[in-house]
């Protein structure tokens, strides 16, 4: 009686840790935003005239107003967009600046790196607030 009990808690542990052994590693994504363009959106509609474009991301709207954007459509078709900041939900406006867009041309942001501002010098963050008079 001992014995089976004793197999059935071994077998018991064999089958938890072989189940443990094989579980896949966390992938962590990593915050350094990539070097390339960065597909954002999808044009959602025009206008007749064309002068400017919705477009719907594909994830939460982190695009500064003034950025500029690119859309890529079939046959090489390019366009550049400038973002005016207005935004409802998952759609945001965009002015064409430049080149053909179409609906459905994907919608796509370029890293730039903001320069770091210099710390200032320790002189600077001491200096004296004493006002002097002068007298004549």
């Amino acid at each position: 009686m001992k014995v089976r009990l004793l197999f059935g808690v071994f077998v018991v542990l064999g089958i938890c840790g072989c189940g443990l052994k094989w579980q896949k590693p966390a992938i962590e994504k990593s915050e350094k935003p990539t070097d390339g363009p960065q597909l954002v959106g999808r044009i959602a509609s025009l206008p007749p005239d064309k002068r400017f474009a919705l477009i719907q991301s594909y994830g939460k709207w982190l695009v500064e107003t003034g950025r500029i954007l690119t859309t890529r459509g079939p046959g090489d078709r390019t366009a550049n967009l400038l973002v005016t900041g207005e935004s409802l939900g998952e759609f945001a406006a965009a002015d064409v600046q430049s080149g053909q867009v179409e609906v459905g041309d994907g919608v796509y942001s370029q890293h730039v790196v903001k320069p770091s501002s210099p710390e200032p010098s320790q002189a600077q963050q001491e200096a004296p607030s004493v006002n002097f008079l002068k007298n004549n």
